[in-house]
């Protein structure tokens, strides 16, 4: 499982034009779900993405979590995270999970992020065609790989 992970001032997604979901301060998680992916992944990685201190103090330092903040939440899926480049200029999407495997997946992380966050969180809509909007703040833009746990 892939995750990019960008602290936003706010974030939100459309679909066919109109606000699906928005927030503020938190993170907009564009997220790439393989074949490979079970719920280790998802339960390592949203524990992982909640604590994570990128945010700053009050000495201006990133030293404050998700949780510490209250800040919200915004998880997009996104299978193109798995594009392999290697041949051609065409990406191969071969890693991406299909729907019948992604969507229970991606389901079972919007759970566990809620849990872990302890409040509902924003999503896009699986195999949408969506449009993004971010104000990414700093830029902090993290990328983690449920694969590179150690």
């Amino acid at each position: 499982m892939i995750a990019v992970i960008q602290r936003a001032s706010e974030a939100s997604v459309k679909i066919e034009g109109k606000i699906k979901a928005e927030i503020g301060t938190g993170l907009l998680i564009l997220l790439g779900i393989e074949e490979a992916d079970g719920q280790e992944d998802i339960a390592w990685l949203s524990k992982k993405i909640v604590n994570l201190r990128i945010f700053p103090d009050e000495n201006g330092v990133m030293n404050k979590s998700l949780l510490d903040i209250g800040g919200e939440i915004l998880l997009i899926s996104q299978f193109t995270l798995h594009a392999s480049t290697k041949k051609g200029n065409r990406p191969s999407y071969i890693k991406a999970a299909k729907p019948d495997i992604a969507i229970p997946l991606y389901e079972k992380m919007i759970s566990a992020l809620e849990t872990e966050l302890g409040k509902p969180i924003g999503t896009g809509e699986f195999g949408a065609d969506m449009k993004i909007a971010l104000v990414n703040d700093g830029p902090v833009t993290i990328l983690m790989d449920s694969q590179n746990k150690v």
